[in-house]
C-alpha cells in the first residue's frame, strides 16, 4: 500500500537521532550515499513533491531555481546553524520556512577553534610528521619552537555564542581579549573580561585572531590583504566560522610572504579545496576538512534538533528555531 504521508527528503544518512522522529510521521527517502545528494537528486525530490528538505549545508544549494521546482515544499531545515545555502528571501516569499540547529554546536565548534590554534601555535602537526618520517635522532632544544598562548592577546572576530564560547576558553588561557562586531555584547565582556574595540585595532594588537562571524553580505571577503597586513608579523588567524569570509588567495599570499607568521583553518572558500589551491602549499598553515561539529554527540543532537524543527512545521506549528519569522502568520 502507498504511503500517502507528505515526503520528507533527507539529502544525506543523518545520525538516526532524528530520522527515526520523521519516520513516525512521515514518508522519509534518505539518500544513501557516502557523500551529500547530488543537485540532480534534490531537485527531482522537490519536483516530485516533498514538503520538507533535511538539508546538508553548504552543499545543497535551496536558491530560486531549486524553490521554483518545488510545489509542495513547506520547510528547509540545515544541518548546521549556518544558513548561507538558502535564498531566505525567496524561501520568505514563497512561505517556506527555514529552519537551523542553533546551540547544539556551540561548544564543539568552540573546542575546534582551539585545538587549530593550540594545533598551530605548538606545531603539533608538523611535530606529528617529524616523528613519524623517523627523522627525530636526539633531543633538539630548538626543534619546532613554537608560540605562548598563555599570557597572550586573543582577537574574536563575532561574539556571537560560539565567539564567546571561544573567549570563554582563552579567559581560561589567562589571555587579554579583544572583540570587535556589529554591537556590543555586555553580557560576553561581564563573562570573558573581552574589551570591545574596532576591527582595525584588534587586528594590529590581538596575537591570535579567532574568525567566528556569520557569512553574509557584510562579512564576505571580510578578511583580506588589507585587514592582514594590519596584523602582527608573528600573529596566527584562525578561522572557524566560514571559509568565505577571508579572501583565500590573500591569505596565501600572506602567509608566503610573511606578513603573519601562521593559520589555522577549518573551513574554505570551495569545499573540499582544490589539492593544487595555493593555500595548501604554505608550510606554516594548519588546515582541518570542516570538522567544526564533528563530534558523535553534537552531531546527533543537530539531527535530532533539525528533525523537530521539520516536524513541528508539518504540523502546523512553530518550529522551534525559525530563521525567518516573517514567513510564520498563524
Amino acid at each position: 500500500m502507498a504511503d500517502t504521508r507528505p515526503v520528507v527528503f533527507c539529502s544525506w544518512g543523518f545520525p538516526e537521532a532524528g530520522i527515526s522522529l520523521l519516520r513516525e510521521h512521515f514518508n522519509v527517502h534518505v539518500w544513501d550515499g557516502p557523500d551529500g545528494a547530488p543537485r540532480e537528486v534534490l531537485l527531482k525530490e522537490l519536483a516530485d513533491g516533498a514538503a520538507a528538505v533535511l538539508a546538508l549545508p553548504p552543499s545543497d544549494r535551496l536558491n530560486p531555481e531549486a524553490m521554483a521546482m518545488a510545489p509542495n515544499l513547506k520547510v528547509i531545515s540545515g544541518f548546521g546553524v549556518g544558513f548561507d545555502y538558502v535564498d531566505v528571501a525567496e524561501a520568505t516569499k514563497r512561505g517556506i520556512a527555514v529552519c537551523n540547529t542553533p546551540g547544539t554546536l556551540t561548544e564543539t565548534t568552540a573546542d575546534q577553534a582551539w585545538a587549530l590554534m593550540l594545533g598551530m601555535a605548538r606545531h603539533v602537526p608538523k611535530g606529528d610528521r617529524y616523528v613519524r618520517s623517523g627523522e627525530w635522532k636526539k633531543y633538539e632544544p630548538a626543534l619546532l619552537l613554537g608560540t605562548d598562548i598563555h599570557g597572550a592577546t586573543l582577537g574574536v572576530i563575532g561574539m556571537g555564542a560560539i565567539g564567546t564560547a571561544v573567549a570563554r576558553r582563552g579567559k581560561g588561557f589567562g589571555m587579554r581579549i579583544l572583540y570587535s562586531g556589529r554591537t556590543r555584547r555586555l553580557e560576553a565582556e561581564a563573562e570573558t573580561g573581552a574589551t570591545y574595540v574596532p576591527m582595525d585595532e584588534l587586528l594590529a594588537q590581538s596575537d591570535f585572531v579567532s574568525i567566528n562571524c556569520a557569512l553574509n553580505a557584510e562579512t564576505r571577503g571580510l578578511i583580506g590583504s588589507r585587514e592582514l597586513g594590519l596584523m602582527k608579523r608573528t600573529a596566527i588567524l584562525v578561522n572557524s566560522a566560514r571559509g568565505a569570509i577571508v579572501k583565500q588567495a590573500e591569505l596565501a599570499a600572506a602567509l608566503n610572504s610573511g606578513t603573519i607568521a601562521g593559520a589555522a583553518i577549518d573551513v574554505f572558500e570551495v569545499e573540499p579545496i582544490a589539492p593544487d589551491d595555493a593555500l595548501l602549499a604554505c608550510d606554516n598553515a594548519v588546515f582541518a576538512p570542516h570538522l567544526g561539529s564533528a563530534t558523535f554527540a553534537t552531531r546527533s543532537k543537530m539531527s535530532r534538533l533539525a528533525c523537530e524543527n521539520i516536524i513541528a512545521v508539518l504540523h502546523g506549528h512553530r518550529p522551534p528555531f525559525l530563521v525567518n519569522p516573517d514567513v510564520w502568520k498563524h
